[in-house]
């Protein structure tokens, strides 16, 4: 029974720091995600600006 009251509080911080990581590296995760989607619309955005300009090019 000691031992297990040595080893008890270690157990417990090392699971909190676990649980905090996986939370971090989580919300990183959906935070590249959602960036990489923003970035994604934003250059569908501009293509299609693009495209409407070139479709009445000016006469010249």
């Amino acid at each position: 029974m000691a031992y297990v009251e040595v080893l008890l509080p270690t157990i417990v911080v090392a699971l909190i720091f676990w649980f905090v990581m996986r939370a971090v590296f989580r919300v990183d995760r959906n935070e590249r995600r959602a960036e990489a989607e923003a970035e994604a619309q934003r250059d569908a955005a501009r293509r299609d600006a693009d495209n409407q300009g070139n479709e009445n090019p000016p006469a010249n």
